[in-house]
């Protein structure tokens, strides 16, 4: 990169703005562009601008970067190091300010899956921002687990046995359950399991989780618990897929109960091995403890808890 010459002191008067200075901490944080635009909610090509900006206004390269990786120079270990705790100050100091007004407002971002976001979406999201109409509510789904501080969500929503010992957990509703389902059709053809063992004698859609492993199906009955490795020609990773297949018949299918809550009241599925698929941990929603949460925050946990009763 060729910087702009110094030119009558100006280059030294130079002074990067927060959102520059955030963006190189993001960069430095995510070692991708691609990853760390996401953070700081810009495209890849105006952070790539933006970094550039940084680095001519200082004159100097703080990020070495190929097609492949992205890493910090020398120069920029050292900006990390030392614009890393000045943020940190400056955004505690903006939490401090945020926590004594007594309007909420500002952006909430939730983590969870997405089967979690449909349960909570109309009886908890929407309502709350109904009441509160100066938050902005951004819900991320995926299936991967993450730590929400260090991914810079403010809360997330995973069944109660996922939920990290350190974090505030507001459990919501009742208790989750699993449900194995097939289409009345592959029924006639196949029979009805009777068993989890005989899943093995079954064509079964297996499920691949966001790390490449294959998801055994869980089951608890008669005492004991059980985990069996189905067997079948399609592999997916993403539930509404999983449900098409079954609707298609082509094999048995092992999903969040609230996911395939409709199909099995309108009869499109028929629920399979029901004595073996008991309700198991209720979600959560759950956050770390600030010692000055906004008050956007504070009104969304508030929230929850006397939403309880209606997810």
């Amino acid at each position: 990169m060729t910087y702009p010459e110094k030119q009558d002191g100006l280059m030294s008067r130079y002074r990067p703005t927060l959102l520059e200075l955030e963006a190189a901490l993001a960069v430095a944080s995510r070692g991708s562009f691609r990853a760390a635009a996401i953070d700081v909610d810009m495209s890849a090509t105006a952070l790539s601008n933006t970094i550039a900006r940084l680095e001519g206004g200082l004159d100097t390269r703080l990020f070495n970067r190929t097609t492949r990786s992205v890493a910090l120079t020398e120069a920029g270990g050292i900006f990390v190091d030392r614009v890393g705790p000045v943020l940190q100050d400056m955004h505690s100091a903006l939490d401090y300010v945020r926590s004594h007004s007594t309007i909420p407002s500002g952006t909430l971002r939730i983590n969870t899956f997405a089967s979690a976001a449909r349960e909570i979406l109309s009886p908890l999201v929407l309502n709350f921002m109904r009441q509160h109409p100066k938050v902005e509510i951004d819900l991320m789904t995926e299936g991967r687990l993450v730590d929400i501080v260090a991914e810079g969500f403010d809360l997330g929503v995973r069944a109660r046995h996922l939920v990290p010992r350190d974090m505030i957990a507001i459990p919501l509703g009742r208790p989750q359950g699993n449900a194995v389902v097939a289409s009345p059709a592959f029924l006639e053809k196949y029979g009805l399991p009777e068993t989890p063992a005989d899943l093995l004698y079954f064509p079964c859609i297996r499920i691949r989780l966001p790390n490449g492993a294959s998801y055994p199906w869980l089951f608890e009955g008669n005492g004991e618990a059980l985990r069996i490795d189905v067997t079948g020609q399609l592999t997916l990773d993403e539930p509404s897929l999983a449900k098409a297949a079954v609707l298609e018949s082509v094999g048995l299918g092992f999903f969040m109960a609230c996911d395939v809550r409709t199909e099995i009241e309108t009869g499109q599925f028929v629920q399979v091995l029901r004595d073996w698929t008991p309700p198991r941990d209720s979600l959560c929603l759950y956050y770390p403890n600030r010692r000055n949460p906004s008050a956007a925050l504070k009104a969304f946990t508030e929230f929850a808890r006397c939403q309880v009763s209606n997810l």
